[in-house]
């Protein structure tokens, strides 16, 4: 009889092409993987990869025991996310993400304050810039910068970002109109990733081409190379005050605020664990609101 180990060794194989790209997912040796599926070949009575020099390629049987492992896998954490939701005491370990920006101003000081006051919660925290998958278990808890959470989780907004014009403050100018100066100076730029933010659409519409001379693709890039002499640079205001190297010309910007949400998956909001930790986290953010808003 087949094994869930099985399946999840056909499917590392399949989505690495390889033996061992198999064996590094799994956390196993080379031939550990490939005694295995020698065996549930055997079993089986047929081939399931195609071997080439472009790798292990999936036969129909193959490919058929791939769709039912991905179904299986995705039934097992369905369960996973049910039965966590039942908790009822604030233990066990607890995944949160945020991005690297959140974590350097003001997420560190919440976790620290959170594992003091909860001690039988082990905090796992991931840095990410890209959105994980909490419906999937990448992530309970995720800590995101956004106007528009996505609809698939539930949560609260705990505080608005405010954000403003910075310019390196060894040449700031003395008076700047957001409108009708913008395209005088040369500015650091938005990377792809973040072409999506509020601030990025505006620059894209409101500043010449040739006048954006610098592009990266963090925020905590943008703060560093405006405050190095680039240009001028518009930046959530905790960020940018937070740099003595810059100076802020504009107050917090209606036009590209955004929020600071707390979110989970519905199946993990009863987790006592989840709801500690959003309900202490919120309370945290909230006394910063003033700094995050850029109103301080």
């Amino acid at each position: 009889m087949l094994s869930w180990d099985d399946f999840r060794y056909v499917k590392a194989i399949a989505d690495t092409r390889s033996l061992a790209g198999a064996a590094a997912e799994l956390s196993v040796n080379h031939s550990t993987v490939f005694r295995r599926l020698a065996q549930i070949e055997e079993g089986l009575g047929s081939r399931l990869f195609e071997r080439s020099r472009g790798g292990y390629t999936l036969t129909p049987c193959g490919e058929q025991m791939v769709r039912l492992a991905e179904r299986m896998g995705e039934d097992i954490v369905a369960f996973e996310r049910q039965v966590t939701g039942r908790d009822l005491r604030p233990s066990g370990e607890l995944r949160v993400t945020t991005n690297d920006t959140a974590l350097l101003f003001l997420m560190t000081d919440v976790f620290a304050a959170f594992r003091k006051q909860y001690p039988e919660i082990t905090l796992d925290i991931v840095v990410a810039n890209q959105a994980l998958n909490l419906s999937k278990r990448d992530a309970d808890v995720a800590i995101r910068a956004t106007e528009r959470p996505p609809e698939a989780l539930i949560g609260r907004r705990v505080s608005g970002i405010g954000w403003g014009v910075f310019a390196p403050r060894e040449s700031a100018p003395e008076t700047f109109d957001l409108d009708k100066d913008a395209a005088a100076h040369t500015w650091v730029g938005f990377g792809d990733n973040l072409a999506g933010l509020r601030a990025a659409k505006w620059l894209r519409t409101h500043v010449p081409p040739e006048r954006v001379v610098y592009r990266i693709n963090t925020v905590l890039g943008l703060a560093e190379a405006a405050a190095a002499g680039v240009g001028l640079v518009l930046l959530p205001c905790f960020i940018g005050s937070a740099n003595p190297a810059l100076a802020r010309l504009t107050p917090p910007q209606p036009d590209f605020a955004d929020g600071i949400w707390l979110l989970t998956h519905a199946d993990l909001r009863q987790t006592a664990r989840v709801r500690a930790f959003m309900d202490f986290a919120g309370n945290e953010i909230a006394k910063q609101r003033k700094v995050l808003e850029g109103t301080a």
